[in-house]
């Protein structure tokens, strides 16, 4: 159970990471409200994972989780710009995050 809380909560990382680059340093109110929302659940559930599941482990996939997924989002929405080095090193960090859930 804690490993899906863990991964939703990586989910949301990727949103509120995104909603507050769209917030414009908090003057659109829509967006901040998504981001302080969505800012509470994720770490909320990261502190539910880190209950039973290793503090080093859980922290380096939720931000694996939600590195990955912003970096995609931005380049599939057009913000940044897709290359074969980005999708090799998105590549290694989904790895590295796969590992960390094998070992641990």
């Amino acid at each position: 159970m804690a490993w899906v809380v863990l991964l939703l909560a990586g989910v949301l990382e990727a949103v509120w990471a995104t909603a507050l680059a769209e917030s414009r340093g908090f003057r659109r109110l829509v967006p901040t409200l998504v981001f302080a929302a969505t800012l509470v659940a994720s770490m909320l559930g990261l502190a539910f994972a880190m209950s039973s599941l290793p503090t080093g482990t859980a922290y380096a996939v939720w931000v694996g989780i939600g590195a990955v997924l912003t970096a995609v989002w931005a380049v599939v929405t057009g913000e940044e710009r897709a290359s074969l080095g980005r999708a090799l090193l998105l590549c290694g960090l989904i790895g590295c995050v796969a590992g960390l859930k094998a070992v641990s």
